[in-house]
């Protein structure tokens, strides 16, 4: 088999399941238990909210709260800081951000979209162009789940600023954390990151947000996570978390060749007669988009994983939505013929060269047999 979906989800990593294996098995506590067992698991949970954190942001200006994914680090951020006049974001958000502000929309708020350049990129101009003195959140995605496209989130949230400075920024770096080198800068005002997109499990994910920024949570209960996010612990899954997030980020580099070289090769091997490349050259080589014109993406995607190759055609967490086609693609400006023939490739640094050479054969040969076919 070999496993193009990483932007969906990602094999967990057997060194960082074994870490953790013991918050399962020996250490299984409450963490808000007094005694001994419990307290004990408080510190450890302090030390993964610090080690995490550390990757990307500053202990003395920036928080962490776990949560129980990328979606609720998101819908938190959406929810907390939407709160009045409008709130703006792109047409190629994920849907843990689309779907939230369309339910703000509900809820009174406007909302507003910024356009989407050809390689699902928000057109910067635009955006800006949207900001006024009621504007109560800005959300732009660090890296696009479909196209791969790498928004320069550090200098839009100073734009942001410089034309609002009330304006909340917030960023979904669910597809940028661990693969991505990246700082959070003081005009970033939160941050949704998770752990199954890096190696970690399923059930964990963080926001992290800027210390001196108050907002409401969306569940109440215990008061775990200062109050912002009650529920016991996943002790496990967060440990795992920062297993998993220390070892990608100790060779984030040396992956991020690696995964170029990858995706390099891979589009190299494709039949530029039959595939358009949507992800532009300067995308994240974790994620390379590309098109067929008149076929279906769905049915080439079932043919090669019944040839062992399985890919993706776009946002798993949208496979449930009825729309025939992705409303990101679209915005991008790609036909309807084109984007319903959209497929995604999505790697990681396991992946082989030779897995890239045989993905390309594979896809060739369907493609061109469909093609064979209806003419």
């Amino acid at each position: 088999m070999i496993y193009l979906d990483n932007a969906a989800t990602t094999k967990p990593d057997e060194e960082c399941l074994k870490l953790a294996e013991k918050y399962l098995q020996s250490q299984y506590f409450n963490p808000s238990a007094l005694y001994k067992g419990g307290y004990s698991l408080q510190v450890e949970l302090r030390e993964s909210r610090k080690n995490i954190l550390s990757l990307i942001a500053d202990e003395e200006n920036f928080e962490l709260i776990f949560t129980s994914c990328g979606t609720e680090a998101d819908n938190t951020a959406i929810f907390g800081g939407g709160r009045r006049g409008n709130v703006i974001t792109t047409e190629g958000e994920h849907s843990a951000v689309h779907s939230a502000v369309v339910e703000l929309k509900q809820r009174g708020i406007e909302v507003r979209f910024a356009k989407l350049n050809p390689d699902g990129s928000v057109n910067v101009q635009h955006l800006l162009s949207l900001i006024d003195d009621k504007t109560s959140l800005v959300s732009v995605i660090h890296v696009n789940n479909e196209t791969g496209a790498v928004n320069d989130v550090v200098s839009i949230a100073k734009a942001v600023k410089a034309k609002n400075k009330f304006t909340l920024f917030h960023s979904d770096g669910v597809q940028a954390f661990g693969k991505i080198p990246f700082k959070l800068t003081k005009d970033i005002d939160m941050y949704s990151v998770s752990a199954h997109k890096i190696g970690g499990i399923k059930g964990c994910g963080a926001l992290i947000k800027r210390k001196s920024l108050i907002i409401k949570p969306l569940i109440y209960g215990g008061g775990q996570e200062k109050g912002l996010r009650s529920g016991t612990e996943n002790v496990f899954g967060i440990k795992n978390f920062e297993y998993a997030s220390l070892k990608r980020y100790k060779d984030i580099k040396d992956n991020y060749s690696k995964v170029q070289k990858l995706q390099e090769l891979l589009w190299n091997g494709l039949d530029k007669d039959i595939f358009t490349r949507i992800s532009a050259e300067n995308c994240s080589p974790y994620i390379l988009c590309v098109g067929v014109e008149g076929l279906r993406g769905e049915t080439i995607l079932h043919e090669a994983d019944d040839k062992g190759l399985i890919i993706g055609t776009g946002s798993a967490c949208a496979s449930n939505d009825k729309k025939r086609y992705s409303r990101t693609i679209l915005a991008c400006g790609v036909s309807e013929s084109l984007a319903d023939g959209i497929l995604r490739l999505s790697l990681s640094p396991s992946n082989t060269e030779e897995e890239m050479i045989k993905s390309a054969q594979i896809l060739n040969e369907i493609t061109a047999n469909r093609k064979a076919i209806m003419a």
